[in-house]
């Protein structure tokens, strides 16, 4: 009796320092997650500046297409699920408004604004899908998730003021174009999740692919076959390569992955050091600076997205950012 006590003891012991590897391992991955995407703003202007966002997006739709194709084979091998007709359409709207929308809209939209400005901007994306659930009636915002929303809109005004005094339209309007991005994203979230809860994130994420990356290959072709390939050299194609397989496609699986080990509720804080990495690569490595006017309408605009999105209770889960 006391040896199968000692046994039961060891044996829970056991897990739990299993258990606590997971974690700490889970953890590791998601900051090195979150570190790869703040790096990706700064990343991703500059190939924006050298191929033009049209070549950009040819060489991402190139890609991406492919590495769907490769999940699809690494999880069914040879046998893919057969969706419904009616399914397939759902998928390919999912599909076109995640990435022939929001991702076209989110490479303009970087383009003309800054890194830092860029990664606060889209980081507003939960106040937009709580209005969207609002109006589609599925919830009721709380008294404090309102005051969130609230607080979230003057941090944006507060950040972007310095832009709006000083009359840079061309940012300002990059900024504008990066909320109604991060809008479309959040109803892409929302689209997506009765087709997540059928089929599954894996088969959401490939077809969604398939079928929207396909049509946005096409739209930028005829600009971004022309882009000038040759300037870049070979540690260029690598980076070109990571920034969109390493940050697009490996980044959104580790990500997931952390969710299941570690729960939405637990790891979804964990986006809001993204805006912080983002702004300190730019700062490092770019010509974007910001003093504390900008800094204080960051934190207020954050502050207020943690008021909205944890006042209601658990955060919802939702697919990882597609840029």
């Amino acid at each position: 009796m006391i040896t199968s006590q000692a046994q039961a003891l060891e044996k829970a012991q056991s897990q739990s320092q299993v258990l606590a590897r997971r974690e700490a391992i889970s953890l590791a991955v998601a900051l090195f997650v979150i570190v790869v995407w703040g790096c990706n703003f700064s990343l991703q202007k500059y190939y924006f500046a050298t191929l033009s966002p049209p070549g950009f997006l040819v060489a991402r739709y190139a890609l991406m297409p492919v590495c769907a194709l490769v999940l699809l084979c690494w999880r069914f091998g040879m046998h893919w699920p057969r969706l419904a007709r009616r399914d397939l359409l759902g998928l390919a709207w999912v599909g076109f408004v995640g990435h022939v929308l929001h991702i076209g809209m989110v490479t303009w939209g970087i383009h003309w604004s800054t890194a830092f400005s860029s990664s606060l901007i889209l980081a507003c994306g939960p106040i937009f899908t709580l209005i969207i659930l609002r109006v589609m009636g599925v919830e009721h915002l709380q008294r404090w998730q309102v005051i969130g929303v609230a607080i979230a809109l003057v941090g944006v005004l507060v950040f972007l003021s310095d832009k709006l005094l000083g009359g840079h339209w061309r940012a300002t309007g990059g900024d504008l174009f990066l909320l109604l991005a991060a809008s479309v994203f959040s109803y892409y979230t929302v689209a997506a999740k009765p087709h997540v809860e059928k089929h599954g994130a894996v088969v959401v994420m490939a077809y969604a692919t398939l079928l929207g990356g396909l049509p946005m290959l096409a739209i930028a072709l005829p600009s971004g076959y022309n882009a000038p390939w040759g300037a870049l050299s070979a540690p260029g194609w690598a980076g070109l390569a990571w920034a969109i397989i390493m940050s697009a496609f490996i980044g959104w699986l580790l990500w997931a992955w952390v969710n299941a080990v570690r729960g939405v509720a637990r790891t979804a804080p964990l986006q809001y050091l993204m805006p912080p990495v983002a702004g300190v690569v730019a700062w490092l490595f770019t010509d974007e600076r910001f003093g504390a006017v900008k800094m204080l309408g960051a934190a207020i605009t954050l502050a207020g997205v943690a008021v909205a999105q944890f006042a209601g209770g658990r955060p919802k889960d939702q697919p990882a950012p597609l840029d």
